[in-house]
């Protein structure tokens, strides 16, 4: 089973593709694809046949899976201003596996 260091809630910084450079959270990882859909990410329009949802059908615009390479979490101590992408490692406290930021070495919850 894979290990993916990325969680469905986090703050990811996109550092390759169309949106370089924003930021969002993660709706879901798609562990088998190796995969994140992220919020306001990677917009795709979707085509979609009327139903009781929307009776009149027509182009939806939809988030669509981005590699989580080419993601990076965000640093905790950051600011909104100035996003700070970091790496994650793991750190054993109390007998927990806890989650740190390598550049500030802060808990990542």
């Amino acid at each position: 089973m894979k290990k993916l260091k990325i969680k469905k809630g986090d703050t990811v910084y996109v550092n390759a593709g169309n949106d370089k450079g924003k930021t969002g959270k993660v709706l879901s990882v798609l562990k088998d694809e190796d995969r994140v859909i992220v919020e306001g990410i990677n917009l795709v329009s979707k085509h979609t046949k009327p139903n009781s949802k929307q009776p009149q059908g027509g182009i939806i615009k939809q988030e669509a899976g981005i590699h989580i390479s080419n993601v990076n979490l965000l640093d905790p101590s950051s600011t909104a201003a100035k996003p700070v992408p970091t790496r994650v490692g793991y750190k054993f406290e109390d007998g927990k596996k806890i989650r740190v930021a390598k550049k500030s070495g802060q808990e990542i919850k």
